[in-house]
């Protein structure tokens, strides 16, 4: 299947108002191409993995919309048979429009043809099997060596959750799990994404974990690796909510029935966590936290401290930072 690909360059403050306008005109979808910093609200959103600085935003934007291409060359919007040249004077036609009144920065318009790309499945070519200390990582499309036939080895697909282990802080996580978990432990992790560090944990001995997420996508990911490493199902319970502000997903996840709690997550959201959390655990349970950029230590420590637990170690790889506490009681 190819697809026709109309490319707009815009500024930010004129990319919702050029969608609209395309939108009526049948060009749906739009893909969008920014440096906008995400804001205090998208960054909370995103409980796992960590996401990098990037560059400063410009103002500039690129919107793109894709029409399909049939056989015989020609588009079809809204039902009715068309051609690149047609679409084209229609989107420069409603864009001179638009800069009538309102600023839409240079407003060209690029048409190139593309062909057909699974967004689902196109990111495998990048994810490999690898080691986290003697564990294997590795996904479903490739095979165990001969070699790593003894090895404790977790088959992980994040498929649309993010999580495969790669990166410094989920495997700070996993050290402090490794560490910390003893037979039959209740297993909480906030962020749970694919999956990966609740699987581990049962792996490593865990009786029962319970794991949130903001992102319905980390259900499916969840079923399918607890499938793919033998987890029965009944000893992994997944709920989508924001357990820092929805009172609901509090209620379900429980109280005080914690041995460990483990979130993987920006340094800012464990702030706001911690003193909810820390409800969640048992007296004596195990907090393990991650994702934290070095210069964030301080800020997490002082949060931990503050919401009564005792911080037991900081742990670092690379830049990143782990930092386990334990709730005061026994």
């Amino acid at each position: 299947m190819k697809w026709m690909k109309f490319k707009i360059k815009t500024v930010t403050g004129a990319e919702d108002i050029i969608i609209s306008t395309l939108y009526d005109i049948g060009l749906e979808g739009a893909q969008i191409e920014d440096k906008v910093p995400l804001t205090a609200v998208e960054k909370e959103q995103m409980f796992v993995d960590i996401l990098p600085e990037g560059p400063a935003d410009d103002g500039i934007a690129y919107l793109s919309f894709f029409v399909e291409e049939k056989d015989d060359g020609s588009l079809e919007i809204m039902g009715e048979r068309t051609d690149a040249d047609t679409v084209l004077a229609n989107v420069n036609r409603e864009l001179e429009e638009l800069r009538r009144f309102c600023d839409i920065g240079e407003g060209s318009v690029t048409v190139d043809e593309t062909e057909d790309i699974d967004w689902i499945n196109n990111w495998k070519q990048y994810f490999h099997q690898f080691y986290i200390d003697d564990i294997l990582v590795i996904p479903s499309w490739e095979d165990v060596k001969a070699e790593d036939g003894d090895r404790m080895t977790l088959h992980i697909d994040p498929g649309t959750a993010f999580g495969t282990g790669m990166h410094e802080t989920t495997q700070l996580c996993i050290r402090q799990l490794r560490k910390y978990i003893a037979p039959g432990a209740r297993l909480l992790d906030v962020g749970t994404g694919s999956g990966i560090l609740a699987i581990l944990s049962l792996m490593f001995g865990a009786g029962h974990a319970v794991g949130t997420d903001l992102d319905p996508c980390a259900a499916e990911a969840v079923e399918q690796n607890c499938r793919a490493n033998g987890i029965d199902s009944s000893r992994f319970e997944m709920m989508i909510g924001n357990i820092i502000s929805d009172k609901a997903v509090q209620d379900r996840v429980g109280y005080g029935c914690y041995d460990i709690v483990v979130a993987n997550i920006l340094a800012d959201v464990l702030v706001a966590l911690t003193p909810v959390i820390v409800e969640q655990l048992r007296e004596g349970g195990i907090y393990i936290t991650s994702g934290i950029i070095d210069d964030k230590e301080e800020t997490v420590t002082e949060a931990v401290r503050a919401a009564g637990l005792e911080v037991l170690e900081v742990t670092r790889q690379g830049e990143w930072v782990s930092v386990t506490g334990r709730k005061k009681g026994r």
